[in-house]
């Protein structure tokens, strides 16, 4: 699919995370030798970062910031909404499809993950862009509609 490039934000429709925004890390348009369908992996947000006020405390803010939780996921592109955002993250670094067959590695593909997304989550000023800069801030805001 042209819309689901890699770095595009998407909502999930379906399933556990329905309601959740993710990053398209990478798409499978044929699909693969066990998913006969298109199919992307995302990785998203469970659960965002907690509000920040200006009066906090640079600890404080910190502190509230590193309770994000990561997911990683294959899902069929039916179930996936392209938002006009893009994010210069860099996942194909951060995930990687092999560490996702163990369950081990995909805790630590994870841990790696949320570290990806603390690092942006706090220096989201110093983006290249203003495009990648909007897609950035509204990837951590929570979803309202």
């Amino acid at each position: 699919m042209a819309l689901l490039k890699s770095g595009k934000v998407v909502i999930v429709l379906a399933g556990r995370y329905a309601g959740k925004k993710a990053v398209v890390v990478k798409t499978f348009d044929e699909g693969s030798d066990d998913k006969h369908f298109s199919h992307v992996l995302i990785a998203g947000i469970a659960r965002g970062p907690r509000k920040v006020t200006r009066a906090m405390s640079k600890k404080k803010v910190e502190k509230r910031s590193k309770c994000m939780k990561p997911f990683v996921k294959y899902i069929n592109v039916r179930h996936v909404f392209p938002t006009r955002y893009m994010v210069d993250m860099d996942m194909k670094k951060a995930v990687d499809e092999a560490d996702l067959v163990d369950e081990e590695r995909k805790v630590e593909t994870k841990k790696g993950l949320k570290k990806v997304f603390e690092d942006r989550y706090l220096n989201q000023k110093s983006v290249t862009s203003e495009k990648k800069a909007a897609g950035s801030s509204y990837f951590f805001q929570k979803l309202s509609f």
